[in-house]
């Protein structure tokens, strides 16, 4: 038996002998007087409803209502609540591994990863630093702080508040990136742009890299939180009282040293220690040239004289060619009107080129100075820059420094004897320059030209324009029909190499004659007709119906007559029409003969029958019936026709 188990019986033990002896000396009811009072245990345990939970159930630490408010007071000053999003004091406890240990006051420390202190050469415990309540507590129970957070919000506010109140701030350029440079500025990267690293064009950005310098926040944008900063802001301030001090000395014809800053097609921008003046590209030579960087390169220095400046607009211009005498004052004195030079092709326009005959010394010379033709053309086609040309000088303005060149005039003028070279009704052979909606010029010799009229092109085609009988740069064989030696001018033909055919024609084609065709063409008043011998003629649109009724259309092969023949204006009018309506109307009338020979006989042997009469009565009475007949029906067939004539000249 187990010691446990024995003092359970032993207490059993005890509690029964107890029990009977209380019952054996226990009073009998009518020996008790008063109700026997028992003390009270000391703890009782109350039911589960009355329970207190702030007692102790063995009734110690019952504090007053006091000491509860005092006590809750203090528990509030010793821990902080907070508030996620807000900035707040902590302290390093500790410093691990990973992690750093921040006291905050709250119930629990903070862990910060030990890289977002990577910008402290030393972190020492006790050191109060800024923080970010990330959460003030996790799902794991724990605090979560930032200072990297806290330390880029602090910066964005101090960077907008600079931005607001045109403050300089630090920062340290970091890298190089499209179109500038990264700058860090108190953990914040922002932009500076490449135009506003300095006044002067910086063309090496690298060399800025790892540099600490001063900024002023240009730009912020609140939505990407992101800015722009320039360095050059604070340059131009600190020179502009300088600038204003070199103008106020600039004087016109004033000479100058400066440098080279910037270079575009037009001119060159001219550093002269703290304001920018443009040296234009026609004011660095009295000759002609290309480019700037032909005479210069960026970063030299160079003498330039003031031209003129504006104080308002700061606006500064410099020349580099006054500071040499004029190339004109030069000029010798044997180069007059008459007088034959040589030089180089420097332009090309539209209207002429300009020969330079000494540096700074151009001259025009006109596109119709270049060659006798009347017929212009480009000037190119006759010059190409940096082309070594001989000219004569037309005329010389000295004091306004203008000189007229030609080139025409090395050779002898071909139109002084052209009467001799080119008399009228000569055959020649040209070439064709240009084709105009009159006509085309034919070149029969260098500088003569001569214009053949579209109506002079062909007997019996008709042309529209001379792209429909020849090309430009063709060959053409022609006569010339006349001449015009003061106004230069020839006219010429190419169908007068040929007799005109409409003498012969008159005969074949006259009023009246039938001729087989083809329709060529159907248009809105008639139709073209090609007939034998290679003529055209026209025919009416009413003279294009056919005997059923139908018009004809395009390729028809059929029979015409011809109503009407002009030789002036070598024109034919025909007809389809005509051939069948009159070989109708004459059948009509050969039955209309024949039916009045028998009334006729009818009527003669009537008379008979009624009376007497001689063989001469009757002969005479008969004939003189026949002629009534005849007029009366020629009568409204040649009306008929005349109307119908007067009706297709019209038309035609």
């Amino acid at each position: 038996m187990s010691v446990e188990n024995q003092n359970d019986k032993e207490l059993e033990q005890v509690v029964s002998n107890a029990t009977e002896a209380t019952a054996s000396t226990a009073p009998t009811h009518s020996e008790v007087k008063e109700p026997l009072k028992m003390e009270s245990p000391k703890f009782q345990a109350p039911t589960q409803g009355d329970f207190d939970w702030d007692s102790d159930y063995r009734g110690q630490n019952h504090y007053s209502i006091n000491d509860r408010e005092k006590f809750e007071k203090m528990y509030e000053g010793s821990v902080s609540s907070l508030n996620t999003g807000e900035i707040v004091p902590g302290t390093i406890v500790s410093v691990g591994e990973r992690d750093v240990v921040v006291n905050v006051g709250f119930k629990s420390d903070g862990l910060i990863p030990l890289n977002e202190f990577r910008d402290m050469e030393e972190i020492k415990i006790g050191e109060v630093v800024d923080v970010l309540i990330i959460s003030p507590e996790n799902k794991d129970g724990h605090l979560v702080l930032s200072r990297r957070n806290a330390r880029l919000l602090k910066s964005w506010e101090r960077i907008k508040h600079a931005h607001a109140n045109d403050e300089i701030i630090t920062g340290r350029v970091r890298t190089r990136t499209k179109g500038g440079l990264v700058v860090e500025v108190e953990g914040i990267e922002t932009f500076l742009p490449g135009s506003q690293i300095d006044i002067k064009p910086i063309r090496d950005y690298d060399q800025y890299v790892g540099k600490t310098m001063e900024f002023k926040v240009v730009k912020v944008n609140e939505v990407l939180r992101n800015a722009v900063v320039s360095h050059k802001v604070l340059i131009e301030n600190d020179l502009e009282a300088q600038k204003m001090e070199i103008i106020s000395r600039l004087e016109k014809g004033q000479v100058l040293e400066g440098v080279v800053k910037n270079m575009t097609d037009f001119g060159v921008f001219i550093d002269l220690g703290g304001v920018d003046g443009l040296l234009h590209i026609t004011d660095m030579s009295w000759g002609r040239i290309n480019h700037p960087s032909d005479m210069v390169s960026l970063d030299e220095t160079i003498q330039v004289v003031v031209l003129d400046f504006d104080d308002d607009k700061k606006r500064i211009s410099l020349g580099m060619k006054q500071l040499q005498p004029h190339p004109w004052n030069s000029l010798p004195e044997d180069v007059v009107a008459g007088s034959i030079v040589k030089g180089k092709i420097v332009t090309v326009a539209d209207y002429g080129s300009f020969l330079e005959i000494m540096p700074g010394i151009e001259g025009l010379i006109h596109v119709s100075e270049m060659s006798w033709s009347q017929h212009l053309r480009n000037p190119q086609d006759f010059h190409q820059v940096n082309d070594e040309v001989e000219a004569v000088v037309l005329s010389i303005d000295r004091e306004d420094r203008k000189m007229s060149l030609g080139i025409k005039q090395l050779s002898a003028d071909p139109w002084i004897n052209i009467a001799d070279r080119f008399p009228v009704n000569s055959k020649h052979k040209g070439i064709v320059r240009n084709l105009t909606n009159f006509g085309l010029f034919v070149e029969l010799g260098e500088g003569v030209d001569g214009l053949v009229h579209v109506s002079d092109l062909s007997w019996t085609k008709k042309i529209n324009h001379p792209s429909e009988f020849t090309k430009k740069g063709a060959e053409l064989e022609v006569v010339v029909l006349e001449i015009d030696t003061d106004n230069r001018r020839l006219s010429l033909g190419h169908k007068q190499l040929e007799e005109n055919p409409w003498d012969t024609y008159e005969s074949i084609f006259y009023e009246g004659s039938t001729h087989d065709g083809k329709v060529l063409s159907v248009e809105d008043k008639g139709a073209i007709v090609a007939l034998s011998h290679g003529i055209e003629a026209f025919c009416p649109k009413k003279h294009l119906r056919q005997e059923d009724g139908n018009t004809l259309e395009n390729g028809a092969a059929v029979t015409f007559k011809v109503i009407e023949f002009n030789k002036d204006s070598r024109k034919i009018m025909v007809s389809h029409s005509r051939t069948w309506e009159e070989t109708k109307a004459d059948s009509h009338s050969d039955s209309s003969e024949a039916k009045n020979e028998l009334k006729k006989k009818k009527k003669v042997t009537t008379v008979a029958d009624s009376g007497p009469s001689t063989m001469g009565e009757l002969d005479a009475l008969s004939a003189l019936k026949a002629q009534f007949d005849e007029e009366e029906k020629a009568a409204p067939k040649k009306a008929t026709k005349k109307k119908a004539d007067a009706e297709d000249t019209e038309e035609a």
